[in-house]
């Protein structure tokens, strides 16, 4: 995972030691993506504790040579079709330079029908180093989903 959003060089990186943690607290709201026994891709996502209908996407990843098919979004849909109806809304941050972010979660409005609401969520000069501001969107309500098929030696 840490390799991952490293390669993705839009992502902020954490420490190792914070992806595992993440991994073992909210492994029931995360997701490694396996091709062909390489990780291609990860999901870091959970269910905030003011909002337990929001599944919050916290970082998500894919490999340079895997963007662009699907793979985000099969490993969003994949943690809200394990428990249908649990989460009425889709929410995760973004800063303005991440254009991926900015078509993953807006397509999933598209997708979804849905409603979204973006706003402001922490200003830059709130973090103590050179960072852009962040901002929320929020999704939904949320309709039924289609799982993803992953092609042969694919999964989530």
């Amino acid at each position: 995972m840490w390799r991952l959003a490293q390669d993705s060089r839009t992502l902020d990186l954490n420490s190792p030691y914070c992806y595992l943690l993440l991994c073992t607290h909210f492994a029931a709201t995360s997701r490694i993506a396996e091709i062909d026994g390489q990780t291609v891709g990860f999901l870091v996502g959970y269910e905030p504790p003011t909002d337990p209908h929001c599944y919050f996407v916290w970082q998500v990843a894919v490999a340079a040579s895997r963007r662009g098919q699907g793979l985000a979004r099969a490993m969003i849909d994949d943690v809200l079709d394990e428990k249908p109806g649990r989460y009425n809304y889709l929410g995760a941050s973004f800063t303005p330079e991440n254009a991926a972010s900015q078509r993953l979660f807006r397509g999933y409005v598209r997708a979804r029908s849905a409603a979204a609401e973006e706003s402001l969520l922490f200003h830059a000069e709130s973090f103590p180093e050179s960072h852009a501001a962040e901002y929320l969107i929020r999704v939904g309500p949320l309709t039924a989903t289609t799982t993803a098929v992953l092609g042969q030696g694919e999964h989530v």
